[in-house]
């Protein structure tokens, strides 16, 4: 045990030297600490103090500054102050003011309603002398002054209805004159003379054998199938086409056409190519009707009225197709009822439709004018349009401004120099005389007749005809016209000289 006893004392005496040394490092370390801690708050008290010097010194700043900015405040409020009591004052003054005026005002209005009250004394004793001087009492004298002046003004009035009237009447013809050449020279259509035979080329003479058929069958087919008349040995190489009635001899063309194209005929294929023909022409028909409407501007017209309107265009008149003259007819009331004042539309109506009667006269017995007028009727259309159409002849007689128009329109457009065949010839011939004596005077370079022969324009040389020549010679063609020639209205005659200078640059 001796060595083990050593070894534990000797352990015991080196902790205890250890724990020795270690009490006593600790000691010295905390003295030093002690100072260091001891500088740390003398540091810190002294930059508390600064802090604080400095807070001090801010807040002296900022207590001056506000200071000053309060009394800066407190002068404008006195400022503002003193400006309110100064307005104030203005206000009571100009209250004062106020109250003396309406005072005198007050005062004038019953000087004023004195003086009213003796105005009306003075005219009441006036009225009085006067009705002792004149023996009327005021509503007699008043019943005959209104009468005095009533004999005046219809006297007055007479003059200016009866110098109204003269003006009117020396205007009227002037005036009417203005508005339908005006119309006439805005609308004027072709003519288009479709006659009563309709004349195809064959493509070869075997082509005439097959038409004819065996013992005559396919012709006799097509010509039981569509009512029409087929000629082929009057005309060398064509086939004519007879009938009166322009649809039936389209849809023979048609049907005609598509057989030779085909090669294949015979009684089977005629009825086919007819069915097919008729159909095509149902289609244009229709069709035709509907630009007719649309062309004008109408809309709202029924489909059976518009087939019955697209069946003139394979109708003529004396040679003008009665559509094209039922479109132009439309345009020209259209223009006349603007100027006048009527219903367009209600015109306009009525003129394309006033000879869809002619479609169907072949059908039923009667007078288009009277036909068309019923089938109006029937369609629903308007009481002025049915009245219209059935007047537009003088079977009735017009009682709307409509139908008058549209009467004088129908005479216009079928009368019209080039209208029909007639009428055309004699146009022509007149143009044709209107030219020949403007170009019978020396120094004419060129003649015209334009608008419809109401003008001729003559071009003159400028080096043979001056411009006091030129005068001279547009009233010597003027004189030989009315001299020579037989027309309506009045011819003007327009001679133009026109002289150009011409050089070039090199």
């Amino acid at each position: 045990m001796g060595p083990v006893v050593a070894a534990i004392v000797a352990l015991l005496v080196g902790a205890g030297a250890g724990a020795g040394g270690f009490y006593a490092y600790n000691k010295s370390k905390e003295k030093g600490g002690q100072n260091k801690a001891d500088e740390i708050i003398r540091k810190a008290k002294h930059e508390a103090s600064e802090l604080v010097l400095n807070a001090k010194k801010e807040a002296s700043n900022i207590n001056d500054k506000a200071q000053r900015e309060e009394n800066d405040r407190r002068k404008e409020w006195k400022k503002t102050e003193e400006r309110l009591i100064e307005r104030e004052t203005l206000l009571d003054k100009k209250l004062d003011q106020l109250d003396k005026k309406s005072e005198k005002l007050r005062a004038q209005e019953s000087e004023i309603e004195e003086l009213k009250g003796e105005i009306r004394e003075i005219r009441t004793k006036a009225q009085e002398k006067l009705e002792k001087i004149a023996g009327l009492s005021k509503a007699d004298a008043k019943e005959k002054l209104m009468q005095m002046t009533e004999k005046d003004i219809k006297h007055d009035l007479a003059e200016l209805v009866i110098k109204e009237q003269k003006a009117l009447r020396e205007n009227a013809d002037d005036t009417a004159e203005a508005i339908l050449l005006t119309a006439m020279e805005r609308m004027s259509s072709e003519v288009t003379a479709d006659r009563t035979v309709t004349s195809l080329k064959l493509p070869d003479d075997d082509m005439k054998g097959r038409i004819i058929g065996k013992e005559g069958r396919n012709i006799q087919a097509l010509q039981h199938a569509t009512g029409v008349d087929v000629l082929v040995d009057d005309t060398p190489g064509m086939v004519v086409l007879s009938s009166f009635d322009p649809i039936r001899r389209q849809v023979a063309r048609y049907a005609l056409e598509r057989l030779m194209k085909d090669g294949r005929i015979n009684p089977s294929s005629i009825e086919d190519a007819v069915a097919k023909a008729e159909r095509e022409i149902e289609k244009e028909v229709m069709r035709a009707g509907e630009d007719a409407a649309r062309e004008v501007g109408i809309v709202g017209i029924p489909s059976e009225i518009l087939h019955l309107l697209g069946e003139l265009k394979f109708r003529t008149s004396y040679g003008q197709n009665v559509l094209l003259h039922s479109i132009e007819m439309a345009h020209i009331a259209g223009m006349i009822a603007k100027e006048i004042g009527a219903d367009v539309n209600i015109t306009k109506t009525a003129a394309l439709m006033h000879d869809m009667g002619k479609a169907v006269t072949h059908k039923i017995e009667g007078k288009h004018a009277d036909i068309g007028a019923e089938l109006a009727k029937k369609f629903g259309m308007n009481d002025r349009v049915v009245h219209a159409i059935a007047a537009h002849h003088d079977d009735v007689e017009p009682t709307t401004p409509e139908a008058i128009i549209v009467k004088i329109v129908d005479s216009i457009s079928a009368a019209r120099p080039g209208a029909r065949n007639i009428s055309a010839e004699n146009f022509a011939e007149r143009m044709r005389a209107l030219e020949n004596i403007a170009t019978s005077f020396p120094g004419i370079d060129k003649a015209y007749a334009i608008s419809a022969g109401r003008e001729v324009r003559v071009i003159v040389e400028p080096k043979t005809v001056d411009d006091l020549s030129a005068l001279k010679l547009a009233r010597d063609i003027a004189d030989k016209i009315e001299a020579t020639m037989q027309y309506p209205g009045v011819i003007k005659v327009n001679v133009i000289r026109e002289t150009r200078a011409i050089e070039y640059a090199k």
